[in-house]
């Protein structure tokens, strides 16, 4: 279980802090989601809870044992948005044992089948595959790593229907076996598979009912006039 007590963060450069107050909870093969708009703090709490930003206070709990945050980016594991841009190896081997030079083939092999890449050589370039492809490749980067909280951000960004639904078959797969916690601008494709759901704006998160989020996102196709 997930729990984030809370979590306030507030730069010394901005005048009102980016996230305040922020409380959740997550339990084990579950997906949360979180759905704002760009600005609303959403990629900055994913950064928090990945260990690349400290928080201004707050606590972070799993299974009832506080996580320092200093401890954060050995217990999370994140996907960027676009994660393609931060790929490293020169081929899929590579990629996957980069900063863990001790993993053998076949368990590279074993990461790329659990996302649907099993049939790709291991000499293949990361930067040859497609969109879709390179987004399955960033998801086996981090769960090779065995995390106990998978961290995606805006998964389904810039991909087109297709692929946009071959990934959230993919994450309904994967959260059998981790919790996840996305967020998202455009959630439509992944509320049906979301077990908790909740909005943040202005560094407020409140929780949402799944089916509440998809009624206001019907409502707004039927009268764009209202966004």
């Amino acid at each position: 279980m997930l729990r984030i007590k809370n979590l306030n963060y507030h730069p010394t450069a901005t005048a009102a802090p980016i996230l305040w107050n922020i409380s959740l909870e997550l339990a084990p093969q579950q997906m949360g989601l979180v759905v704002g708009p760009s600005g609303s703090g959403k990629s900055t709490l994913l950064e928090i809870l990945g260990g690349l930003s400290k928080p201004s206070r707050g606590e972070l709990y799993w299974d009832n044992k506080a996580i320092p945050s200093d401890q954060l980016s050995r217990f999370s594991g994140l996907v960027f948005q676009f994660p393609e841009r931060h790929f490293c190896g020169g081929t899929l081997l590579e990629e996957l044992r980069f900063g863990h030079p001790e993993l053998t083939s076949d368990q590279v092999s074993e990461a790329l089948k659990e996302v649907g890449l099993g049939d790709l050589s291991l000499k293949t370039s990361p930067q040859s595959l497609s969109g879709g492809q390179q987004r399955r490749l960033a998801l086996a980067v981090q769960l090779i790593r065995q995390p106990a909280l998978l961290l995606m951000d805006e998964p389904t960004a810039g991909l087109d229907w297709s692929m946009r639904q071959q990934l959230t078959r993919l994450l309904a797969k994967i959260k059998q076996h981790w919790s996840l916690l996305v967020v998202s601008h455009d959630p439509v494709e992944l509320l049906p598979i979301a077990d908790r759901c909740w909005t943040l704006n202005h560094g407020q998160l409140h929780p949402v009912q799944p089916q509440d989020l998809m009624e206001r996102h019907d409502a707004l196709l039927a009268n764009p006039s209202e966004r």
